[in-house]
Parts: structure tokens; sequence; C-alpha cells
């Protein structure tokens, strides 16, 4: 890329490649309704989007695995951060991470740390709230989150350990909901959870792949130790778990209910995540009818089309969109971009509170 191109790409919407990511269970047909050049069930379910964040896999795809590549350059998305921090930027931080998730199969039983926890075991700043948007279904999906009654870190090490020969027993102590197109959670550190078979959810989080799963299978996949508890022994990994979410209260903590912030006809806002919710990232959603236009006024912020056509137009630009596609937009293109549709639904994540 010409430094001239690399000038105007770091002023303007920024799109990428798209940037499948192994994982250990199947998935990744739901995509196809959002425009996926892989088609089917795979080992590739999940669309890590605008990423600059390594995947952390069993097996190796390259040192940088799960970080974006900008479309029409071959650039990866960090080294453009790296080197153009003020216009991508402008002072703030850029950390979340944005996935489109699809699951064939239950996804193993898991947890993620704390803020608390990820500084004393990983030395890092961010531990794993994430935010979940259902986006599709296939017949029977559920989700799974919170204990179903309360036990302790000792019992939880038992089932861990039935789960050998037992390969669906840790589902058993879980709450289970049936997944519903529209609905929100947060899941927030500590809290156990699952994704259930059948699900497509967009899902924004902190800026790390820390996944302590203690389970043995997921689906025909044998899980490694090393896997389970990515390199801590067991207790120490278990003390991760908040055992006190368990039932209808970690429904409570879970269950988000979507506040309409404005609606004139031509565009609705809504609030689906707010600082309010957690200080980790926020989330929006953008209805725009009958010719509506909307300015997009915050960058960094990452932008999905979910349903309908758009099109994006600023001073000497202008980029139609269909459903599936998504862009980064940089600090220095905030209030200079417009999005018009006749029918269109946009979902808005933004990095933490600044």
């Amino acid at each position: 890329m010409n430094q001239e191109t690399t000038n105007n790409t770091v002023k303007q919407p920024i799109f990428f490649k798209e940037n499948r990511v192994f994982r250990v269970y199947l998935g990744g047909k739901g995509f196809e309704v959002f425009n996926s050049e892989m088609k089917g069930d795979s080992m590739f379910p999940e669309e890590w989007v605008a990423s600059k964040v390594k995947a952390i896999n069993p097996k190796y795809f390259g040192p940088r695995d799960g970080v974006s590549v900008v479309e029409g350059s071959g650039e990866f998305f960090d080294d453009l951060l790296n080197e153009y921090p003020d216009a991508l930027l402008g002072g703030r931080k850029y950390d979340c991470l944005v996935k489109f998730l699809d699951s064939q199969i239950r996804l193993p039983v898991q947890v993620h740390p704390t803020k608390a926890f990820s500084r004393e075991y990983f030395h890092s700043e961010y531990g794993k709230t994430e935010a979940w948007l259902v986006v599709g279904t296939r017949p029977g999906a559920k989700i799974y989150f919170g204990f179903k009654d309360q036990i302790d870190i000792n019992t939880l090490s038992e089932y861990e350990e039935r789960s050998e020969k037992e390969k669906d027993i840790m589902s058993s102590i879980l709450g289970v909901v049936d997944a519903k197109v529209g609905d929100m959670y947060i899941i927030t550190a500590g809290l156990i959870h699952a994704i259930g078979a059948g699900c497509t959810i967009i899902e924004v989080q902190e800026p790390t792949d820390f996944t302590i799963q203690p389970e043995r299978w997921c689906g025909d996949y044998h899980i490694s130790y090393e896997e389970e508890y990515i390199g801590l022994d067991k207790m120490t990994a278990l003390r991760c778990f908040n055992f006190d979410l368990y039932g209808q209260k970690a429904l409570d903590v879970a269950k988000i209910t979507p506040k309409i912030a404005s609606d004139d006809g031509f565009v609705k806002i809504e609030n689906l995540i707010t600082y309010e919710d957690t200080p980790c990232f926020a989330e929006n959603r953008y209805t725009i009818q009958n010719g509506g236009k909307y300015t997009m006024t915050y960058g960094p912020s990452v932008w999905i089309l979910l349903e309908g056509e758009a099109e994006i137009v600023g001073e000497g630009y202008s980029k139609k969109m269909i459903k599936g596609d998504y862009f980064f937009l940089p600090y220095a293109a905030e209030n200079k971009f417009t999005i018009t549709s006749q029918n269109a639904t946009f979902v808005e994540c933004l990095p933490s509170k600044q």
C-alpha cells in the first residue's frame, strides 16, 4: 500500500478480509446468510471482526492467527494501529474484540478471568467480560450460564474428572434457557457459561483469548489439560469461577433488556450494552429506514450490517454494503461519514469507557 493510499485508508471506514478462526467446536454454517466465503460447518466457526488480538490455539496457523487483514492491502490491523495511532485512535483505547460465533454443537463449559485474576496469572490488564447478541438460531438452540444449584470448587473438580467418561455431564450442572433472536446477555468475568448448539451470536468482549474450560470433550474433540487450564494448575484455574452465581440470580445478572434511546421514524437507536452495565465496552443497534441517514459520531468503533443494504457516504467517498459486511471507523473519520438506507440494521460496538 503506497503512502497516499494509506493516508486515505486511516481516515475513512476500514474494511477487512474474512477472518475465520480455528476453535475446538464445529460451526459456521449460520454465517452463510451473512455473505461468508466459507460454506457449511467446520472447525473455523468464528469470524474475528476488526481484530488486533492473537488467538490461543492448539494448532499453529501463523504468528498473527486471529488478527484481521485490511481489505485490498494485505496489512495486518495491529500493524496499522501501531503505525497510525493518531488517525485511528486519537489518543483513545481500542480495547475490545468483536466476534461472530456460530455453533453446530455445544461449546465447552467455560469461564473467563476478571481483570485482577488476569493481572496476577496472565500479566494482562484485561480479563474477559463479554456480551452476546443472538442474531440467528437453529432448531432447539440453547444458552447455558450460571450454576443450576450452588456448588463448591471441589464438586466442580469432581464433575470435570467425570467428564472424561460422561461426555455431557458438565451441562447438567448449568442453568439453561432457550436462545431467541434478539436476546441480549452480558457474561461477566467469573460466570460459568456455554453457548449451546444452534446459536449464531455477535460477541463483544475484552481484548483477550483467556478461556478456562474444565471439560474433557467438545463433541469428538478431546480437550487437553493445557487447553482446559491454559498453563495454570487445576485448582488455581478453578478459582476463576464465581460460585455465588447460580439459579435465578445468574439469569438476573446476565439478561439485558435493550433500551430505545431515540426513534424519529427514519433512525431508531437502541442501547444494547451501556457503560452502566460494564465499563469494558458498549453496544448500540441502529435501524435505518425510509431513506434515513445517520452520521457516525465516535471513533474508534466497529460497525456490522445485520440486515438489509446500505451506503456509506463521505466527501469524495461512497461504498455500498450488504448484510454481513463490517468495518472499523477511525477517530479521524468521526462525524465525516453518513450511513443511509431504505431498510437496514447495524450494530455499533464501542471500546471501554474513556
